[in-house]
């Protein structure tokens, strides 16, 4: 359930609210919205705490208690309804501009990132990403840098002025990731991987959520509750593709799912045409087509030697590639009433 509280509210009324829910053993989370403040009531609803929406209700600066019937609570726009703008190092998320994120799917070399890292910022790209664990279908492929990477990683933020984004896979090196990483990705096969959703949902970076292969719209948004209930308000969903049933493609982009999320939750919303198609020829007009549909950014692959990378290499652009398209990406944004780069 949610209490709304009425416009003008006082400081000791929302904290009398809050001890209210904490004496019934819930969770009080708090929403400072524009208007006014919302606050969700985390926590297993028993038929006997059901009695609770009307004690809440009564509650000074208490405006009205609604109950939500959807799985998902904290991503909904019921809880949020104002759309969730991120900032990390002066980059907006979530807001007017569509926000690219670019660079090798895995830190090989410092030599191939330092210079992927240059080039994908010259042509507009606001975020680097590189991988320096990989998770791979067979374990005698490369499984990245480790920690090594991360530090390379760090070295081009330093030197291009980029955030940079990483993927945490093992709950024992989050601590690692987030002491170099500005944004904490989690990738498609740790979509529902719930206990290390909760340890990211207690640290204070950003989280980047893709969507599994198998995951339904509704279980990614639950999946965004382990998070949010734990206090990190800051996460990007990630739309990378779907179980296909045709071998043409490396996965079934879900362009519908862009709209879908945009109406159904406050969070910002990216497409990663590089991981939905496979293919590298398919990555501009499935990337002109999400920022159609609405997406506040997308994740493209990019590598100074595609044909000689250690991961994705098929799905990878040549820089040339990439800045040859950016162009065109701003044209789409512009007529959706967007900036881009």
């Amino acid at each position: 359930m949610i209490i709304i509280m009425r416009k003008g509210a006082s400081k000791k009324e929302i904290e009398c609210v809050k001890k209210t829910v904490r004496e019934a053993e819930l969770k009080p989370i708090v929403n400072q919205g524009v208007e006014r403040t919302v606050i969700a009531v985390v926590g297993e609803i028993t038929l006997e705490k059901a009695v609770l929406m009307d004690r809440f209700a009564a509650l000074g600066g208490v405006e009205k208690v609604n109950a939500i019937s959807k799985p998902y609570k904290l991503s909904s726009r019921d809880y949020h309804p104002e759309d969730l703008v991120i900032k990390i190092r002066g980059v907006e998320i979530g807001g007017s501009e569509v926000i690219i994120i670019a660079g090798p799917c895995a830190v090989e070399s410092r030599e191939q990132l330092l210079e992927t890292a240059k080039a994908v910022k010259a042509a507009g790209a606001k975020i680097l990403r590189g991988g320096a664990f990989k998770p791979r279908t067979s374990p005698y492929s490369f499984q990245g840098l480790g920690e090594e990477g991360l530090k390379l990683l760090a070295e081009a933020r330093e030197i291009t002025g980029l955030p940079i984004i990483t993927e945490v896979m093992d709950p024992e090196d989050l601590d690692m990731v987030a002491e170099y990483a500005d944004i904490l990705q989690i990738g498609a096969r740790n979509t529902q991987n719930f206990k290390l959703l909760q340890k990211v949902g207690k640290k204070p970076n950003p989280v980047f959520l893709k969507r599994g292969p198998g995951v339904r719209i509704k279980e990614l948004l639950t999946a965004v509750d382990y998070i949010l209930s734990e206090g990190n308000q800051n996460v990007i969903l990630c739309e990378r593709g779907v179980v296909n049933f045709d071998n043409e493609t490396r996965n079934l982009t879900d362009i519908n799912a862009i709209p879908v999320l945009k109406k159904e939750t406050h969070l910002p919303v990216f497409l990663d045409p590089s991981h939905a198609t496979g293919r590298r020829d398919l990555i501009e007009p499935i990337g002109m087509a999400a920022i159609a549909a609405g997406v506040d950014g997308l994740m493209i692959e990019v590598h100074i030697h595609p044909d000689k990378a250690r991961s994705d290499g098929a799905q990878s652009l040549w820089s040339e590639q990439f800045s040859g398209m950016m162009p065109r990406f701003k044209a789409v944004a512009i007529a959706k009433g967007r900036r881009l780069g």
